[in-house]
């Protein structure tokens, strides 16, 4: 068979994987970057591999696993388990960052001497040696979607976890740290810049895993995984599990990987993903971003010398709330809810706070209640099914504000993704109400070819990133209505949404603190 320039056969794949909050997506890439095949599967929160196996090993339009050069995996973060080290058996199942078991702990330790002890020495430091590191720890709080206190938690709750950390056999790991160790049969246990920042535990700064914080909490070093560079030679499958071994070239976290899978390679390039949670990166260059509203700094990637660094801010159960609503039966498909949207001229006054694990940047409050409020007689499922839809925008232009407002960076191009993003009403009201045009990918799930991108390039399956930008799929571009019928200047928010927005934060005011007021 002739071969490509690259030495590869001319019918070679990449092979990516997705690991979400609610699905497995796998997807088989040619050299041209389109999907030749696809599956997925629903996730199970018991850590075993066998659903990914399953899924990875779905037919692919007559791919053969002999012909897959690559894989990369994309995992959402802040999930993790805990093992043992010679058996494999895990302690205990996932436990995710929805998870709010340890937020007792959380609001303590927050509001402790000792945290306050700490953000005054680190401000002493911070002003002696103007070093941003000291400012970021100055304004530290924890949060319950960190990895942090749900691991002190399971370390306080499972008696074998902690016989087996005082034995040195355990192992801890976000769900890509375990997918590997289970797919090279226990001979790797590590994960990847991109990954270990976003768990909290890891400094960004100094790029390790955080002693002082460690010390603090007297958290174990000895359970944690090695940390090594986004693209590398993780090892490979076991025979054994596809019939042949396929190297693992790429571990990443599934918001750095939309980024990558966007070819936001430049500083100021942004991306929004709206899935299960509402996330805005923007690519910060070679410096972490020092934030004091909230905004996290974690590393985008690693790869040899170039490390490249994000701001980030989310808002954790926007896409879970219309899940929860199609629940509810206010809609039978997703698919009606821009229809209903369109249906009413207004929300009838009635507001939604999106806040089922708490509210995150810029006002940070885990003990936030979801709510309905300004309901009335008159309201209707359409009313309901707006007031969600339109938190989910209000919620990515608070972000939004607050990125542009910490970091002061020009935005040079904004990519959204995730399968909110599907939704017509949720992106014409963000393009509004931020005032910049939203490019919308052909294909949503963008994470799987960010995977796929870092792991043909760790083969040469692909030269560079120009070579990527070349092979981007065309946009669907929205653009705010305003400006686009009057000319005027983008940024400029409609009055038609003014009071609509006075009111919706008035509604986060108001559901702030419930869970901690309450007797």
């Amino acid at each position: 068979m002739a071969t490509q320039r690259n030495g590869f056969k001319k019918e070679s794949f990449i092979l990516s994987v997705d690991v979400g909050t609610t699905t497995i997506r796998c997807n088989v890439f040619d050299k041209g970057a389109k999907i030749r095949g696809t599956c997925s599967s629903k996730v199970n929160y018991f850590p075993s591999s066998m659903l990914f196996i399953h899924a990875t090993k779905s037919p692919y339009a007559g791919v053969k696993m002999s012909q897959i050069v690559s894989l990369g995996i994309a995992t959402q973060r802040g999930t993790f388990t805990t093992w043992d080290r010679t058996t494999g058996r895990p302690f205990h199942n996932f436990i995710s960052y929805q998870d709010l078991r340890a937020i007792d702990s959380v609001t303590s330790w927050n509001g402790s001497y000792t945290m306050k002890a700490v953000q005054g020495a680190m401000t002493l430091l911070y002003l002696v040696s103007r070093q941003k590191r000291f400012l970021a720890a100055s304004v530290l709080v924890f949060s319950p979607q960190q990895v942090t206190f749900r691991l002190l938690w399971a370390l306080t709750h499972y008696t074998q976890l902690r016989q087996a950390v005082a034995e040195d056999t355990c192992c801890f790991g976000t769900i890509d740290t375990w997918l590997l160790f289970k797919l090279t049969k226990g001979e790797v246990h590590a994960t990847d810049y991109s990954n270990a920042s976003s768990t909290g535990m890891f400094d960004p700064y100094q790029m390790c895993w955080s002693g002082p914080l460690f010390s603090m909490l007297s958290l174990p070093f000895s359970i944690l995984p090695k940390v090594e560079d986004t693209i590398h030679s993780f090892g490979s499958t076991h025979s054994s599990i596809f019939g042949v071994s396929i190297p693992i070239m790429a571990l990443i976290a599934d918001q750095q990987a939309a980024m990558y899978g966007e070819c936001c390679f430049d500083v100021g390039n942004v991306n929004i993903t709206m899935g299960t949670g509402a996330f805005v990166d923007i690519n910060t260059g070679s410096k972490p971003h020092t934030s004091a509203a909230g905004l996290y700094p974690v590393v985008g990637w690693k790869i040899g010398e170039e490390v490249v660094y994000l701001a980030e801010g989310n808002a954790a159960d926007t896409g879970t709330a219309i899940k929860w609503a199609q629940g509810l039966e206010l809609f039978s498909d997703v698919q009606e809810t821009s229809a209903m949207a369109y249906s009413v001229a207004d929300s009838d006054g009635v507001c939604f706070v999106p806040s089922f694990s708490g509210l995150q940047a810029p006002l940070n409050d885990p003990t936030a209640c979801a709510s309905f409020m300004g309901l009335t007689p008159s309201t209707n499922k359409c009313h309901l099914v707006r007031a969600i839809l339109e938190s989910v925008a209000f919620s990515v232009r608070q972000l939004y504000q607050t990125m542009l407002r910490e970091t002061c960076i020009p935005v040079t191009k904004i990519r959204v993704d995730g399968g909110v993003c599907t939704n017509d009403f949720v992106m014409q009201l963000t393009t509004d109400l931020i005032g910049q045009k939203l490019a919308r990918p052909v294909h949503h799930e963008i994470s799987c070819r960010g995977a796929a991108f870092v792991a043909g390039l760790g083969v040469g399956f692909w030269k560079d990133k120009e070579e990527l930008k070349r092979l981007h799929t065309a946009d669907q571009m929205f653009v705010p209505r305003q400006a686009a019928q009057s000319g005027t200047e983008l940024g400029v928010v409609s009055a038609e949404y003014e009071a609509v927005l006075r009111s919706w934060e008035k509604a986060l005011q108001r559901s702030m603190g419930w869970y901690s007021s309450r007797a």
